[in-house]
């Protein structure tokens, strides 16, 4: 079973960071990524740009809108992922519970399940 686990942070928190810090986070972050696809059940990972240089895509009416932020005032943004492959609900939690992230971020996770469930 899949299950995709966020990394939900602050979005303040990369820029009140020391740039030695920020290196610090990102490479226990990989290392625990190499951890994960050792015992073999990552399927991919990645952290994502800063949420203020997102853009948004709708389709109304058969017209692409396209919308630049800044979008409405967050309090959080997903900073990354894993998807997982896990036996059980349990183990994606514990793994949740393992990710260094979980110091200082929120970690949600999430049964990768069709969007009709």
């Amino acid at each position: 079973m899949s299950y995709m686990l966020l990394i939900v942070e602050p979005p303040n928190q990369r820029s009140e960071r020391t740039p030695e810090a920020g290196h610090a986070a990102y490479d226990a972050m990989i290392e625990f990524s190499k951890g994960l696809q050792s015992r073999g059940i990552l399927v991919t990972a990645n952290s994502l740009a800063h949420a203020r240089t997102a853009k948004r895509v709708q389709v109304r009416e058969g017209e692409r809108r396209l919308i630049d932020g800044p979008f409405a005032e967050a309090k959080e943004m997903v900073g990354g992922f894993y998807l997982l492959n896990c036996d059980r609900e349990e183990d994606a939690l514990a793994i949740a519970a393992e990710c260094p992230a979980a110091q200082w971020c929120t970690i949600e996770v999430r049964r990768v399940a069709p969007c009709y469930e």
